[in-house]
């Protein structure tokens, strides 16, 4: 089993929410945007690069457009080993928290 640190927990997160749109600058943007972090592009995809050689991400490259200059959009998805991954540790996490709502509300 794959431990997952905070940050790559965020972006297969931002990765599940955006499904078939999810490539750097999106995945980026969902992170800014729903969880109010800002995060450098590089770091958005050393984690992704990080996760897909651990097998709980996989990629596939998109069709050149015009509006990035014949380029082309990497895509990316969550392995079903990564779903695993996420949700045991999205548990933990849980499991911790649990018993303190008193406090943190």
């Amino acid at each position: 089993m794959d431990y997952l640190g905070e940050f790559e927990q965020i972006v297969m997160l931002a990765i599940l929410r955006l499904g078939e749109k999810a490539y750097g600058m999106a995945i980026r943007k969902e992170i800014k945007d729903v969880a109010g972090r800002p995060a450098s592009i590089g770091a958005v995809y050393t984690t992704m690069e990080r996760l897909e050689d651990k097998g709980l991400l996989s990629s596939m490259v998109g069709e050149s457009t015009e509006e990035r200059a014949g380029r082309a959009k990497k895509y990316f998805r969550i392995t079903a080993s990564g779903e695993v991954a996420l949700k045991q540790a999205l548990r933990s996490t849980a499991a911790m928290k649990a018993g303190l709502d008193p406090v943190w509300g």
